[in-house]
This record gives structure tokens, sequence and C-alpha cells, in this order.
């Protein structure tokens, strides 16, 4: 692996070819914080998918997408004399050793869970205290995420289940009120109640150290291989899938899934 040195170099090239990017090519010249904003978005999805695919060497690619990102924001900062890459790291290292004084500090922790639940409260002193817990939730963020970060932020202060066998109590609660509603016929109560329903099935991943967007995406890539054998085995068979039983397609799932 490479040395420090070797790690600020390559860092320094980095300005240097952003800096003569920007100078030079007409795309990176046109290109504002805003131009750019969908385009993070996207690299960022592609690293998570490359994580979820454990794909090392995309991975390593997409991190470097993110990393130009970031180099490319500080410089445009830097030309509207906002801020620069220099004030970007100051900032994230102020904030790393101010929010791990078991580190920097002489607080003593007694594991994971309590360096959270400090995270937040000194999060909340460097608002002066006038922001609520949940306002560091973006609203931006898909609403699975958004569920999982919530409860993770209310569970840093202390409001979580006291026995988190307990939520599957609220699970099947909200089931059977799901059910009522739907026998009901009431669109949006069958929607609050189904949105109820997923965020204490979101309360159950996070109770049992499971990420639930990590989840559904890897069933959703499995649920896709599988339906694409069943797709295969018509086209080669010269059939349309309209045209196939539903026992018929049954059995070519399985035959998937025992292939998986």
């Amino acid at each position: 692996m490479s040395t420090k040195k070797e790690k600020m170099e390559a860092f320094g090239r980095l300005l240097d070819v952003m800096d003569e990017l920007r100078e030079k090519c007409p795309w990176d010249r046109e290109q504002t914080m805003e131009s750019l904003r969908n385009l993070t978005i996207e690299e960022t999805y592609e690293l998570a998918e490359a994580i979820i695919e454990s794909n090392m060497e995309e991975v390593k690619t997409e991190l470097g997408d993110i990393l130009l990102h970031i180099v490319f924001y500080a410089k445009i900062g830097d030309e509207k004399k906002l801020f620069d890459i220099t004030d970007v790291i100051n900032t994230v290292n102020k904030k790393l050793i101010y929010r791990h004084p078991h580190v920097f500090g002489k607080r003593e922790v007694s594991g994971s869970n309590e360096v959270v639940s400090n995270w937040e409260e000194l999060k909340t002193k460097e608002r002066d205290g006038k922001k609520r817990v949940l306002e560091g939730v973006p609203d931006i963020l898909p609403s699975l995420i958004k569920a999982h970060r919530i409860q993770d932020k209310a569970r840093a202060i202390g409001f979580d289940w006291e026995n988190p066998d307990e939520v599957w109590n609220k699970v099947d609660e909200e089931i059977t009120e799901l059910k009522e509603e739907i026998a009901g016929g009431n669109v949006e109560k069958i929607e609050e109640e189904f949105g109820d329903l997923l965020f204490s099935v979101v309360n159950a991943a996070r109770l049992n150290n499971i990420e639930p967007e990590t989840a559904l995406e890897r069933s959703n890539k499995k649920f896709i291989e599988r339906f694409n054998h069943i797709e295969t085995y018509a086209r080669d068979n010269s059939k349309s899938l309209k045209e196939m039983s539903l026992e018929e397609m049954d059995a070519l799932w399985n035959r998937a899934k025992t292939k998986e």
C-alpha cells in the first residue's frame, strides 16, 4: 500500500488536474454546484450498488468519482471566495475531534451505543440547542433510508424499545390495522396503515442490526435474477410470457432458486 507521502502527492495531483480542467475544458468550466448536484447523487448510488455487489474494483472507481466531485465543489467555492478544499478538510477534522472526546479527550465510553449517543448530544450543543433532534435528517432522503435515520436518531437520545422483541408485537398490530382498513375500503386510511406497517418493519430491521435499504435491494436483485431466468426460458423456447401458465412460471422460478 502507498505511504502517507504518496497519498498526499496523489491528492495534490488531483487538485492540479481540477485546476487545469476548470481552466481549459469547456464542459468543466461551465459547471456549477447546481449542475453537479444530480450527477453527485448518481455517483453516490453507483457507489452504493458496487458495495452491495461486493465489487471492490468498482468501489474504488466510484470513490474516485465522488472524491472528484468533492474537489470540484471546493474549486467552485474557492472561485466564489466562499471556501476552498482546506476549509472543507479543516471543518471535518474539527468536527471529528470535537465529537470523539473519548479518543481526543478524557471522556470514557462503554461501547459504540454510547459513542452514538454522545455524537447526537454534541451535535445538538454545536447548534446551541436550538435545533430539534430530527432536523438533521434530510428531507430529500429516500423514505426507507429516512425512516431508518429517524429511528437511529431517536434511539441515540434514549427513545427506543426497552425489549427489542416487542417490536414484533407492533408489526403484528400494524398488520391487523391494515387488514381492517383494507376491509373498510378507505384508500387514504389504507395508505396510512401501509406506511405505519413499513415504518414498524424498518424498526424491526434496525433492532436486528439489518440495514433495510440494503436488504430490500438484495431482494430486488434476487427477484430480477429469478424473473430473468423465466424470461430466458420463454425466449429460448419461442414462448410469450403472457402465454405461460402461473404454474409453469412458478416451476421455473423454483428452478432458478435452487441454482442460487
